[in-house]
């Protein structure tokens, strides 16, 4: 009996004040997912991760425990990120980008807030990797985020994991204020016509191919996530292994989201996450937000100026890999302004380029960081 107490009796001396805030950090991600429905796929796997990491003495944190072993097995070897990428791919239609290829401009402008970001960590001290890290949250790309810091700063993954989460669930939040700060509703007003053109199924097999072939030997350190991104792509336009496609885009995706999940709440201890550092990424995850719209913006209004007033600068605010939830966004906002005006199909393209501007700026930070 007097051992059984004092078992229990260590259990609670344990109990840090970090730990108690990473619990209540826990029940605000659980609130995030369940009450907002914000990202709840994965951050409520998160919550849980953050949770049973924080608990006194959890055996789950051993050598041996589950955690650790999820970690080791998927994050620690990226091998977690590049599965939901084929998962991506195999949901992903190409078609409106292959439908305007000019599109791409906008998904390469929308990374600007990757390299600003990246600037902006550099002054505040931050290592070079450690900075590239946090950088690319402005890819507004989960996977990306995870397995660009899996490589280069693993001990900030779990604030840059949280960060680009929850802002990619914010985007209706965080887009619509930048938009109307940097456009006139005149311009919000453009109308554009879109002339559906029929892409073959040659060209959409073809496309995710060739797309792996050029960045693969553009920028090599792309390969593991141009590679499958597309080979998840290729899946699904080829029509021949429609098993595959479903169970990459469903099934696998979600054991493997909740074991990712999982695993990167693990490592959310409170001694490790309750830095000034976590703080700092969290601000800068929201500048490189800003930037990435802003940049985008002032994309689409340099073609609206080469256009003479014919394209709607405010598609350049979705060439992010927030897809498609950008594009509704632009639409909407165009929407309020001419409830006639529908420029979503535009949107769509810039933001499918988006996807892919996001994996090749992944590999470009690597290249920069000799990784």
């Amino acid at each position: 009996m007097d051992e059984l107490a004092l078992r229990l009796l260590q259990g609670i001396t344990s109990i840090t004040w970090q730990s108690l805030v990473m619990i209540a950090v826990a029940g605000l991600l659980f609130y995030l997912a369940i009450v907002h429905d914000y990202e709840p796929l994965l951050l409520l796997p998160i919550g849980a991760g953050a949770l049973l990491a924080n608990l006194p003495l959890s055996p789950l944190l051993g050598e041996d425990g589950m955690l650790t072993i999820l970690y080791t097995a998927g994050v620690g070897n990226e091998l977690f990120p590049l599965l939901i990428f084929i998962g991506i791919g195999a949901l992903t239609d190409f078609s409106p980008l292959l439908s305007n290829p000019r599109m791409v401009l906008l998904g390469a402008a929308g990374q600007f807030g990757i390299f600003g970001t990246l600037l902006a960590a550099l002054a505040l001290g931050f290592s070079r990797e450690e900075a590239a890290s946090i950088g690319i949250i402005g890819a507004i790309d989960g996977p990306t985020s995870i397995y660009v810091s899996s490589l280069l700063a693993p001990q900030l993954l779990g604030p840059i994991t949280v960060a680009a989460y929850s802002y990619m669930s914010l985007v209706p939040v965080i887009m619509p204020p930048v938009i109307r700060a940097l456009t006139t509703p005149a311009e919000r007003r453009i109308r554009m016509e879109y002339v559906s053109r029929p892409i073959s199924r040659r060209t959409r097999i073809l496309f995710p191919i060739v797309t792996t072939i050029v960045v693969g030997v553009l920028v090599p350190f792309a390969i593991p996530l141009i590679g499958m991104l597309m080979l998840g792509n290729l899946m699904r336009e080829s029509g021949v292994v429609e098993r595959l496609t479903n169970t990459s885009s469903r099934e696998l995706a979600n054991i493997v989201t909740l074991f990712l999940g999982l695993a990167i709440g693990s490592t959310m201890e409170g001694t490790r996450f309750l830095q000034p550092a976590t703080l700092a990424i969290l601000a800068l995850g929201i500048l490189a937000f800003v930037l990435d719209t802003a940049a985008g913006l002032l994309f689409g209004k340099f073609l609206n100026l080469l256009s003479r007033g014919r394209f709607n600068p405010i598609i350049g605010a979705a060439g992010i890999s927030a897809f498609p939830m950008a594009a509704r966004v632009v639409q909407k906002l165009a929407h309020d302004e001419d409830f006639e005006n529908f420029i979503l199909m535009h949107a769509m393209g810039a933001n499918a380029a988006g996807q892919v501007a996001s994996v090749v700026a992944g590999g470009v930070v690597l290249a920069l960081m000799g990784r």
